[in-house]
């Protein structure tokens, strides 16, 4: 099978297709059509093998994840996800492995109603690059760059999972057998927090998704803003198998550092914390406070309302400290 072949049997027919757009996969461009008073957000995301994910990673899981950091990142802005163009580097053509690998993109992309509209396929090591489009309401979408001293500091769901499932995978960690498959997943198959991401264009002044770990991320905000930050290591939510597996401590540490959990981290003014909660659960999105915003310039952590100091700072490309 060649190139147009592959893109012709694999890519063009997902079945699903959007009004917006006017001519998608099978020529030069793509062509859509925005809704009225509404601003795109564009984003883009390459995974390759070894880096964003281990070796022994399932096509499938591979096809979902692409798609998954991408509408996370559009989730952040208060975007509603629309559009994927994919560019795929394979070593050879595995036709079992593209079929696998559609699955898991096409999976996403139908949940969340978004199209493939486009893309490349060429040959060399195996990485993917997802660009994702999104529209939200003129004025409305959420940047890095308005957190005030006061707001509440808020995570969706729970956090340090993803962390832990690659510590397993690396031989660096051993979790019990029956949940292991459960972690695994949480690596494999983050969700998007698209939904919540869209309720919270009403009442979030600041918003991230956590791919790089919550300090690391929690970071991006407050340089953004000129503001600092108190992180409560008690409230930070974590779930009983990290906290079983690797004990409180360790397991808040792993949750702050580790990073691939793609949920959202947002801050909300003291007047807006009680619609943005019900709001958040009109979605079926839990969220926690774990700290508030001030005029420090940096970040600090405590612990049983004493403080306590964190070193590394998560996951940075390119820094020369990474483990």
């Amino acid at each position: 099978m060649k190139e147009f072949e592959l893109i012709k049997h694999y890519f063009a027919e997902q079945g699903l297709t959007r009004r917006d757009v006017i001519l998608g996969i099978g020529d030069d461009c793509a062509i859509v059509q925005p809704a009225e008073r509404q601003h795109i957000a564009v984003t883009t995301d390459t995974l390759v093998a070894g880096v964003h994910f281990p070796m022994q990673t399932s096509a499938r899981a591979i096809g979902h994840k692409v798609v998954a950091v991408s509408l996370s990142d559009l989730a952040a802005m208060g975007a509603e996800p629309t559009w994927i163009s994919l560019a795929i580097t394979l070593p050879s053509i595995d036709e079992a492995w593209a079929k696998d690998f559609c699955q898991g993109v096409f999976e996403l992309c139908e949940f969340y109603n978004v199209q493939l509209i486009g893309g490349d396929t060429t040959q060399g090591p195996l990485s993917v690059t997802v660009t994702a489009q999104g529209m939200v309401p003129a004025g409305k979408h959420i940047t890095r760059t308005g957190a005030k001293p006061g707001d509440w500091l808020y995570v969706t769901e729970e956090v340090g999972d993803a962390a832990l499932a690659l510590q397993h995978i690396l031989g660096k960690v051993e979790i019990e057998e029956r949940f292991q498959a459960d972690i695994i997943k949480k690596l494999d198959y983050p969700r998007p927090r698209a939904l919540a991401g869209q309720a919270l264009r009403e009442y979030a002044t600041s918003a991230i998704d956590i791919s790089d770990g919550v300090l690391a991320d929690l970071k991006h905000i407050c340089d953004g803003s000129n503001v600092g930050a108190n992180i409560v290591l008690d409230d930070l939510p974590i779930s009983t198998i990290l906290h079983d597996t690797l004990g409180q401590e360790a397991g808040v540490e792993l949750a702050l550092n580790g990073g691939d959990d793609y949920e959202l981290l947002f801050t909300v003014s003291q007047d807006n914390k009680v619609g943005m909660e019900t709001a958040l659960a009109n979605v079926g999105v839990t969220v926690t406070c774990i700290g508030q915003i001030n005029t420090s310039n940096k970040i600090t952590t405590t612990l049983n309302n004493k403080p306590v100091l964190i070193d590394k700072q998560g996951f940075e490309h390119f820094s020369g400290n990474n483990d």
